[in-house]
């Protein structure tokens, strides 16, 4: 909009109105006219006048001047992505449902550009001296995308409806949430808990985002997962399940208006073909590429390749270890493995090096991750180590399931296990399938998973090294004991000493075998300007409201 019709509207219709001045600093005093020719009918022209150019402002520049999103954007996920994921309240210890529930979806406090954990819902927050009352301020205005009010009653109907990863843990350690007013919400905790906000603010647990109480109790639980209501950056509009998710810009939100109007996620579990379609225009970017299709958009000078810095390892688990009739009972044979995979070959092979070796399951750019070399690539200890176990000639170690779609990484395992007697096959399960079988423990012997979500060492701990964890088969009794002295620490030194003796008894048990720190190989195609990928700490997915194509 003009000056001139600013002044037309402001100018003309108030210049002899009430004036109002700072006589003194914080004093306001009123100056009357003492004529008065602003009747009630110049106030309705003037408010009409002023909503008719700012309409028309919004027109051009979207919301608080911003440009209005315009275009699409397509992104190639590596996965068939699942209804559930529209609903955070059964989200599971994984990153991947993340780049689909930040889209719909916002928390109190949240990973953020250039931020670990930021405001986001939440304007601020506190915690009280003792530990144990945690008070948060929403943000004025909040609206979700179906135009309901987001207060504190939504806050505290969603995190008592939440049943995900990690909701144990924060269901024994919460005593109360309180709602002071509408825009006021306070957490009473049992006892100080210094993990609390690791658990509620990152992508450690989803239990922090926000959904409408009302549009939920009227629709139910299996609607609301085939039309999610959120308050996000981006509002659903359609699903055609196994091929494409429709999201569009919501104008609304409070961070920014989204640049882009339309960002359609499809379903491409082939690699091969995400590539493609990258090359060829049907994509902007591919999500995370196994190592020869990474390869083949490296070469490409028209593709960018992009490794993200996310809070991600890949481990072999022993499920049976706890079983004395297993053969992964015995410490020898878990110590084999370790010693028979060559760390740094499948690194090259699956991550074109990006992925450093690992140690431990806690990746090393998480607090408190305990900083260690990986056991040594070693054959031939491998083999003596067989032998002293009873199996000089190896054994017949059944099948080895690998989570998809990083089957490079389980064929090289295979490979390296095989080599060494340990006779294993590898057997590929469709991806919710895997999952399902993983949290309902039927994964037995050998299988290859990874976990991306971020928190710290004792949301590692908590989810697959305590023996309660949502995701362990099993535990050891010092471990347990070492977890919840820990989680109740809150001298950060002592606290980092506890979850650093954990780490190195997970070692000592030889409880897992680490591979590798994975660092997700994405591919980006000519037309994004911006792809805003790792610009959140600890995110492999772009900040999808401040994505930008190169012909806006």
């Amino acid at each position: 909009m003009t000056r001139s019709l600013f002044e037309q509207i402001l100018g003309a219709h108030h210049e002899t109105g009430p004036r109002f001045n700072l006589s003194r600093k914080g004093e306001t005093s009123i100056d009357v006219c003492r004529e008065w020719p602003l009747t009630m009918a110049h106030r309705r022209l003037s408010v009409a006048l002023l909503t008719m150019a700012v309409l028309t402002l919004a027109g051009t520049h979207g919301f608080a001047g911003q440009p209005t999103p315009a275009g699409e954007a397509v992104i190639a996920w590596h996965v068939t992505i699942a209804p559930t994921w529209f609903d955070p309240s059964t989200a599971p210890p994984q990153i991947t449902p993340f780049g689909m529930l930040y889209a719909l979806h916002d928390a109190l406090v949240r990973p953020l550009p250039g931020q670990k954990m930021g405001p986001s819902l939440a304007e601020s927050w506190t915690e009280s001296p003792d530990g144990l009352v945690y008070e948060f301020k929403l943000r004025r205005g909040l609206k979700f995308h179906n135009g309901d009010s987001l207060t504190a009653e939504d806050v505290r109907f969603s995190f008592e409806r939440y049943r995900g990863a990690g909701a144990k843990e924060l269901q024994a350690r919460v005593r109360q949430v309180e709602i002071l007013d509408p825009l006021t919400v306070r957490f009473h905790l049992k006892e100080p808990w210094p993990d609390f906000m690791t658990f509620y603010g990152t992508t450690a647990t989803a239990a922090g985002l926000v959904v409408p109480k009302k549009y939920l109790e009227q629709i139910g639980d299996d609607a609301f997962r085939k039309h999610p209501v959120g308050a996000g950056p981006y509002k659903f509009v359609s699903h055609k399940p196994g091929v494409e998710v429709v999201l569009e810009a919501y104008p609304g939100y409070w961070r920014r208006v989204p640049s882009i109007k339309r960002q359609i996620m499809k379903s491409v579990p082939e690699g091969t073909t995400r590539v493609a379609m990258l090359k060829n225009g049907e994509a902007d970017i591919a999500f995370p590429l196994d190592g020869p299709e990474a390869e083949d958009v490296r070469r490409d000078p028209r593709l960018t390749l992009v490794a993200s810095r996310h809070a991600s390892i890949f481990w072999i688990e022993f499920a049976d270890q706890w079983d004395p009739k297993s053969p992964w009972h015995d410490r020898r044979l878990r110590l084999a493995v370790n010693h028979a995979l060559n760390r740094k070959a499948i690194n090259e092979a699956a991550c074109l090096g990006y992925c450093p070796p690992a140690g431990v399951i806690v990746p090393r750019v998480m607090d408190y991750a305990l900083q260690v070399e990986p056991p040594p690539y070693d054959p031939h200890k491998a083999k003596q180590l067989l032998a002293e176990a009873g199996y000089p000639k190896g054994f017949d170690a059944g099948e080895l399931v690998p989570i998809p779609p990083f089957f490079t990484v389980a064929e090289a395992a295979v490979n390296y296990l095989n080599a060494v007697g340990i006779r294993v096959k590898m057997r590929p399960m469709e991806r919710a399938a895997f999952y399902a079988a993983w949290r309902e423990k039927k994964l037995r012997g050998l299988f290859l998973t990874a976990v991306g979500n971020s928190g710290n060492a004792a949301s590692r701990v908590e989810a697959f090294m305590y023996s309660k964890g949502s995701y362990a088969y099993g535990g050891y009794p010092d471990i347990d004991e070492l977890f919840q002295q820990q989680a109740r620490e809150r001298d950060r030194g002592k606290r980092e000493a506890l979850l650093h003796r954990i780490q190195q008894l997970t070692i000592d048990q030889v409880m897992f075998a680490p591979i590798m720190d994975f660092r997700a190989l994405l591919g980006v195609g000519p037309r994004v300007a911006e792809h805003t990928i790792n610009s959140i700490p600890m995110m492999p997915f772009p900040a999808y409201e401040d994505m930008r194509l190169k012909d806006q």
